[in-house]
């Protein structure tokens, strides 16, 4: 639009005639010719991308079509590789702070005195080090909170182990 505005001034500096509707109308004219032509060939452009009317291209005209396509192609491959990395690693980081959680909480509900061997050396080495594990899938699970008596001064925390925990043998 700016382009346009800019020939328009100056084809008006250039015909010297301020106000003079006929010299407007003959551009505004040539410029929606112009502006024609332009959505012709882009419409034109568009159809040869989606495949359509190709029956007049020349074996060296088909040849650019695709290696455009191709270029096209491997800028949209990369950006969504990129968004899918980046997907992960979001995940991936989210996924390591939930496990450092639970792990917190594990050792809160079943304090470090009942943990045996194996398991003490789980939680110490999956805290401190958990990028060791990282493709090893994290299975967390959800329970609702069961109702307890408010009344009743020793109140005490039931939580629904998951089959991953009982898999790697931690046990109360």
């Amino acid at each position: 639009m700016k382009s346009i505005v800019e020939r328009y001034n100056k084809t008006k500096g250039e015909n010297h005639q301020p106000g003079n509707p006929i010299s407007e109308v003959k551009f505004w004219q040539r410029e929606a010719a112009m502006l024609r032509q332009q959505l012709h060939s882009l419409q034109e452009n568009h159809r040869k991308m989606m495949g359509e009317e190709l029956s007049g291209l020349s074996t060296k005209d088909l040849q650019d079509l695709e290696s455009r396509l191709e270029m096209s192609l491997r800028g949209v491959r990369m950006k969504k590789d990129q968004v899918l990395i980046d997907e992960i690693q979001e995940l991936t980081r989210k996924g390591n702070l939930i496990h450092q959680e639970n792990v917190e909480l594990y050792k809160k509900v079943y304090g470090t005195g009942n943990i045996n061997a194996e398991n003490r050396d789980y939680l110490s080495t999956n805290d401190l080090g958990i990028e060791e594990d990282s493709n090893i899938p994290i299975h967390l699970q959800l329970s609702q909170p069961q109702q307890q008596n408010c009344d009743t001064p020793s109140r005490s925390i039931k939580l629904r182990r998951s089959p991953y925990l009982k898999q790697r043998g931690i046990s109360k």
